[in-house]
């Protein structure tokens, strides 16, 4: 049997009635983060240029942070880039990436055209995140280090893969959307910083998408697109750099989303950033650091995390968002980082500028490439009266369930995220029915609260959601 309809037939076997509460809870917890930070990204300005090429279809399909509503490909390609436009979405450690981005704006826009309960749904999410991270396990991380872009390449199967599962397909068809989303697979990491990283998880969410709804119509496609001689074993890795064995084996004994689960951010930027950022914090708090007695910040991490996080002088709002130098000069000016740190020309702040030239970036020493554990961070500082201080994080605080985001925390963050679109009433009865999504008779409603309690509602409109009786 083929790497394909193996997979397609595990994909297959996946209900909700067999999940085990724990992978439910934390079903929850991801679609609640990423509905929160699309929500925030929705009027980032690649959100916006994306949209204004991209989105002159009518369909049923919302738009995050609008009343409006398209074709559902166009829908999962938007609110796809939303959801990694801000780089505060979940992350997993398998994948080398993050897994809901990818996966839920398709669902949801699947969602849009037939009526799904919430059990459905968490299911079909479930399968998606289980189906890219076991993929990852086989390829990573030569495939993250090579240069690819996992969320993008490993995201566009769990989009295949979901939508596959929502949309009730056989494993011959499922298999086919998996082989179909081998060649719709990309992003490189060269455009790290840059617009072109969210726009990378909108084109997967839409190929996925895509992939299934193309082989529910008897689209084909190779059998053997994973193990072939030119499929993308080969292809994105290169012989000797990956392991089918390691897709397969123990599928779902654990699920991914329990371990090793997933990671949700604190901060919004990049997640190679946080165990620094957690190490200098605890310094600031202890020891009521302010810049003026710092003469001098070391940063150590990991060299897998140094390597598109050393950028001493970011050169945009986005490229501030993967230099470690910025990220640190922020928490040592105001003890936290939060969004309004990334917008605008905020990296251009004197005081910044001022502090950057004081802090250094380096790979841990004890830290080798060969090690599976590459979340960790160590920060050392040099007082101005002759202190040496250190402190060490083996990894960030929401880096996954052993060291999980307190719910008020969590529950604070969407709502943060939330009402830069919504109305404050809006965002609470969102945040609420994700609490009781494995109720939902029709996850529809989800999306026309969304719709309704926008802040820019009419403004950027053009067909209103249909009510739940059409």
């Amino acid at each position: 049997m083929t790497i394909a309809a193996e997979l397609a037939r595990r994909i297959g076997t996946i209900s909700f009635n067999d999940l085990p509460p724990e992978a439910v809870a934390w079903a929850k917890v991801g679609i609640l983060d990423t509905v929160g930070v699309t929500l925030a990204g929705s009027d980032q300005a690649c959100t916006r240029i994306v949209s204004q090429v991209a989105a002159h279809s009518a369909g049923p399909a919302l738009l995050f942070g609008t009343n409006r509503s398209v074709a559902p490909l166009d829908a999962a390609l938007i609110n796809g880039t939303a959801a990694h436009a801000l780089d505060f979405d979940d992350c997993s450690d398998s994948m080398g990436g993050h897994p809901s981005a990818p996966v839920l704006p398709a669902l949801l826009a699947l969602a849009a055209t037939r009526k799904v309960s919430g059990r459905d749904f968490l299911a079909a999410y479930i399968a998606g995140f289980e189906t890219e991270t076991r993929i990852a396990r086989g390829v990573n991380f030569h495939h993250y280090e090579k240069g690819w872009h996992p969320t993008a390449t490993l995201g566009t199967f769990g989009s295949a893969a979901a939508s596959s599962h929502l949309l009730g397909l056989d494993a011959r068809r499922t298999a086919t959307a998996l082989s179909l989303a081998v060649s719709l697979a990309s992003g490189i990491k060269a455009n790290f910083g840059t617009m072109t990283k969210p726009l990378h998880v909108g084109h997967a969410s839409r190929n996925g998408l895509m992939a299934a709804l193309l082989a529910a119509d008897g689209f084909t496609a190779g059998e053997e697109a994973f193990e072939h001689r030119q499929g993308f074993f080969l292809v994105f890795n290169g012989a000797g750099n990956f392991s089918a064995e390691a897709v397969l084996a123990d599928w779902a004994a654990p699920l991914d989303i329990l371990k090793p689960g997933i990671a949700i951010k604190q901060y919004p930027c990049c997640g190679s950033t946080h165990p620094a950022i957690d190490a200098l914090l605890s310094l600031v708090e202890e020891h009521a650091l302010a810049p003026a007695m710092v003469e001098r910040v070391d940063s150590w991490t990991h060299p897998r995390r140094l390597a598109h996080t050393d950028r001493p002088n970011p050169k945009s709002a986005l490229d501030a968002k993967f230099s470690v130098q910025y990220c640190l000069a922020r928490a040592l000016l105001h003890g936290r980082i939060v969004l309004e740190h990334f917008e605008a020309d905020a990296y251009r702040d004197g005081d910044v500028q001022a502090l950057l030239p004081r802090i250094h970036a380096a790979a841990h020493p004890d830290m080798s490439m060969a090690s599976t554990e590459h979340f960790g961070g160590q920060v050392h500082v040099q007082t101005s009266d002759g202190r040496r201080l250190s402190a060490k994080v083996d990894r960030p605080l929401g880096r996954g369930p052993e060291k999980p985001l307190p719910q008020p925390r969590l529950e604070a963050k969407f709502l943060d995220c939330a009402e830069r679109a919504l109305d404050a009433a809006a965002a609470t009865r969102a945040l609420q029915m994700i609490g009781r999504f494995d109720e939902l008779a029709d996850v529809g409603d989800l999306a026309r609260v969304l719709a309704s309690g926008c802040r820019l509602q009419g403004a950027r409109s053009a067909r209103p959601l249909p009510s739940a009786a059409e």
